[in-house]
């Protein structure tokens, strides 16, 4: 199944997988077979909930991708080594805020295993059982103090309940929580995926500070949980950039309880397109979020010769401080994205480029066969202040595409980045 065959929107629930989602003011839960609930144990100055549980009722599947960063948080070296060995037995997710617990050498893969030891005290599980998860500051010890009677309290069934906790407990410089549900019918069963997602700055995936917890009721071995995951991944979180920086954290599980009773073989692809949408919900909520952003860029590259080239394109586009800086002032001006793209490294033909910017259906033609077009340049300034802002690029190289996500750059940006860790 490639890009153009999915179809639909992200945001709207499709009649083939039934995805839906993104955020709600209804209660949000995970998928059946799984709770989830929250507290704050003082990893955040302002007090707010910095600790979250995810319990499984009975023993899991589990699949992961994680950051390719090569200087990787104790908790991605934990959760990696961990899914290698038993990804059927998985009972708990324990994830913090406040502190990365990268950079922390042995001693902080050390607090790592602590976490992970101290929930499943508390659940009456092997520590083998625990994933972990950790957000914030690199570079700092954790505080074992604080987190052994936060988990206390979330494994006493303490704290606040509900996956719409624990989606706010991971939260760093986010101004909001991100969460998607999704559906697909299987072989006459209902099979659900729901979870949720943080990330706003140090966003560039091949894996970026992301975490995402996704869960499903479906049955559905390790190894093709695993592959769905991968290509879910490879269309929604890796195709989001909100800075050009690859964090140590990036970490995307995906946990099956199976008590929808379906065992992933006959229906995996629809499967795998309910998850896709799901994650495509949660990147493009990313992308909104970025850190001092005010608007969602949405890029389209098509005419590549393959996914891969249509990806490195966008992303180029994506990455460019001028491209992004432009639609933060709403200033008109497509040839910085010409540019980005000639700078992207994929062998494009100038002559065969098409540029369009705008929302299909009112999208202005600036761009044909390499050339500017006349065009009302009032409409080319109202489609760089909308929001989203669609842009779209031909290649003119062959049949495939891909869609790549990322938002304007403010000064506000650079504020929050320039007084992190003061």
């Amino acid at each position: 199944m490639n890009e153009a065959e999915r179809g639909g929107s992200v945001e709207e629930a499709r009649p083939d997988a039934g995805a839906a989602a993104t955020q709600t003011d209804e209660p949000f839960e995970l998928a059946p077979g799984f709770r989830a609930a929250a507290t704050a144990c003082g990893l955040k100055p302002d007090g707010a909930l910095d600790l979250a549980l995810i319990v499984a009722d009975q023993p899991c599947t589990a699949a992961g991708v994680f950051t390719t960063n090569r200087v990787q948080a104790a908790p991605v070296l934990l959760d990696r080594e961990r899914l290698e060995r038993e990804p059927e037995r998985v009972r708990a997710v324990i994830a913090n805020a406040g502190c990365a617990n990268a950079c922390t050498g042995p001693e902080g893969l050390e607090d790592a295993r602590t976490m992970a030891a101290l929930t499943a005290r508390g659940l009456d599980c092997e520590p083998g059982q625990v994933l972990v998860l950790s957000t914030g500051v690199i570079g700092r010890r954790l505080e074992m103090p604080k987190l052994e009677r936060g988990i206390a309290q979330l494994t006493a069934g303490e704290g606040e309940s509900g996956a719409a906790a624990a989606a706010r407990a991971i939260l760093t410089t986010d101004t909001r929580v991100k969460l998607a549900a999704g559906s697909a019918s299987i072989a006459g069963r209902t099979v659900s995926v729901r979870g949720f997602a943080k990330g706003s700055g140090m966003i560039h995936p091949r894996m970026a500070t992301m975490l995402a917890v996704l869960t499903t009721d479906a049955a559905i071995a390790p190894e093709p949980l695993q592959a769905a995951l991968a290509a879910a991944v490879r269309r929604s979180f890796n195709r989001v950039s909100v800075d050009g920086d690859m964090s140590t954290n990036d970490t995307v599980l995906l946990l099956a309880s199976g008590t929808a009773g379906f065992d992933g073989r006959p229906g995996l692809e629809r499967f795998t397109a309910t998850l896709t949408d799901c994650c495509v919900a949660l990147a493009r909520q990313i992308a909104r979020d970025g850190e001092g952003a005010t608007r969602l860029i949405e890029i389209e590259v098509s005419g590549a010769a393959s996914e891969d080239e249509a990806h490195q394109v966008g992303d180029a586009i994506a990455r460019s401080s001028l491209v992004r800086t432009a639609i933060h002032g709403g200033d008109p001006n497509w040839g910085r994205i010409l540019a980005a793209a000639g700078a992207s490294g994929v062998a494009i033909d100038p002559v065969r480029l098409g540029l369009e910017l705008g929302a299909s259906g009112d999208a202005v033609m600036v761009v044909r066969d390499g050339l500017p077009v006349r065009h009302n340049q009032g409409s080319v300034e109202a489609a760089m202040r909308g929001d989203p802002v669609h842009i779209h690029l031909e290649l003119g190289r062959g049949a495939r595409a891909a869609t790549v996500w990322t938002c304007d750059l403010s000064a506000e940006y650079v504020a929050i980045n320039a007084h992190y860790t003061t």
